[in-house]
């Protein structure tokens, strides 16, 4: 499934920044694959690829993270970033930080992940998952390089199509 916060269509809209809301920050409780945390302020003036998933999520180990992966690898890092966010909703014992770490290693994930803090009320959904509105993982997310929402895919997304999106956003301006 996928929403796109441009409209129907299934690309994003021309740059209009009224028409876009700005994206919301990390909210993390600690980083992985960075030696400091960072901010979406750190990726100003870059295309920001955010893959939010759950290391035991089969959407996520089978198409999400593989197409973060390729993501980094495919375009250069001073024009896209790739961020993981772990957003733990749900089996929160066995998906901790050292679980995590070595899921990390095995897997070969290079690209900063932030460990998405748990909300203070109770509720299984974290804060930066909550703050974007998902709905569950994997889920990509695309910021301008305004830092601006541009689209959000809830599952599997092609990957023609998101290099095309990824193609549309470089092409840009940086400043609004």
């Amino acid at each position: 499934m996928n929403t796109l916060l441009s409209g129907p269509t299934s690309a994003p809209a021309p740059a209009r920044n009224s028409a876009h809301p700005p994206a919301p920050p990390i909210t993390a409780s600690e980083w992985l694959n960075t030696p400091r945390p960072l901010t979406l302020a750190d990726f100003r003036g870059r295309v920001v690829a955010l893959e939010f998933f759950q290391m035991l999520c089969p959407g996520c180990v089978a198409h999400g993270l593989p197409q973060a992966q390729e993501i980094q690898r495919t375009f250069d890092p001073k024009l896209v970033a790739v961020v993981g966010v772990h957003s733990v909703f749900e089996h929160h014992a066995v998906m901790t930080p050292d679980a995590l770490r070595v899921f990390t290693h095995e897997y070969g994930l290079t690209f900063p992940i932030a460990i998405d803090r748990p909300a203070n009320d109770s509720a299984p959904i974290p804060l930066t998952m909550r703050a974007y509105g998902l709905q569950g993982t994997p889920s990509l997310i695309l910021i301008d390089k305004t830092g601006r929402l541009r689209a959000h895919h809830f599952g599997a997304v092609s990957s023609l199509q998101l290099g095309a999106e990824i193609g549309r956003l470089l092409a840009e301006p940086a400043a609004a």
